[in-house]
């Protein structure tokens, strides 16, 4: 029987296990040895081809030196429910209910956004992605909100890398036209959004008001892709208590019809930037 493609939760632990072993300078043949195995079993797991025993799992933190029990349990529950597929994270504290998004960001060589109402998290500034956490009703902490926002901008970080994945963002008109913080706020985030659209391996597109009827109705999304064969594009699209990640070729493939469709629909590069532009102006 065909192996199944790994789900979102095998690849995030097989993701963690090599850092964890790469961090304390541990081979894989060490790492087999350890837990009584061949090399090629350690390679399979690290590649999200084969799944864990909890036993295995415990050990081989162990042996990588983790020490957290919050740590541990987190993976852990990764692994028992290894198999799950199209599901909504809430891990702990420990591992953050985001963290596979921005583990998909640090990892992929290609994203594809959609983001019809808000500027793009990897784009916003500081005071932009602070106006929204104010606008939570649960009525966040200038402590909480803090450290989210300074969770986004750590995010934005892979832009710096020597190797940036490639960014495709298609924004909506209203993204651009919502006072979020008031002008004060979006000048300078539109001043952000258009030098962040010049870097060469980032496209920026608006998608305008007057475009009419699309696909894009139904919400935000991202697609990611990554450079290893053995990771299938993965789907993001957020709600209100987390994110719901899909990475079925059933699923993914729709999306990736809808992006297309989208950029067909939206303004060209050279366009979009007049379109922001004349929104600064406009503020």
């Amino acid at each position: 029987m065909a192996e199944h493609r790994p789900s979102v939760r095998r690849r995030r632990l097989a993701a963690t296990l090599v850092k964890l072993r790469e961090a304390t300078g541990k081979s894989p043949d060490e790492a087999a040895d350890r837990i009584g195995c061949h090399r090629s079993k350690i390679s399979r797991i690290e590649n999200a081809r084969l799944g864990i025993s909890l036993g295995e799992l415990r050990d081989l933190l162990a042996f990588y030196e983790v020490d957290d029990p919050g740590f541990v349990e987190d993976l852990v529950d990764l692994a028992r429910r290894g198999t799950e597929r199209g599901w909504v994270r809430n891990l702990s504290s420990t591992l953050p209910a985001y963290a596979d998004h921005i583990d998909y960001e640090q990892t992929s060589d290609y994203i594809r956004s959609f983001q019809p109402l808000l500027i793009a998290g990897l784009f916003q500034t500081p005071d932009y992605a602070r106006a929204l956490y104010r606008a939570n009703p649960e009525m966040l902490s200038d402590k909480q909100i803090d450290a989210l926002v300074d969770m986004r901008m750590q995010r934005q970080e892979v832009l710096e890398q020597d190797q940036p994945p490639r960014i495709c963002v298609i924004e909506g008109e209203a993204a651009l036209r919502s006072q979020v913080g008031g002008s004060t706020v979006m000048g300078p985030q539109l001043d952000h959004l258009l030098d962040i659209a010049d870097r060469p391996h980032i496209d920026v597109q608006v998608l305008p008001l007057g475009v009419g009827a699309h696909v894009g109705l139904v919400g935000a999304f991202v697609v990611f892709a990554f450079p290893t064969p053995a990771f299938s594009d993965v789907v993001c699209v957020e709600h209100v208590t987390g994110s719901l990640h899909m990475e079925t070729p059933e699923e993914t493939s729709r999306y990736t019809l809808a992006f297309d469709s989208l950029r067909s629909a939206a303004l060209s590069p050279a366009l979009s930037l007049d379109q922001i532009q004349q929104a600064k102006r406009e503020l």
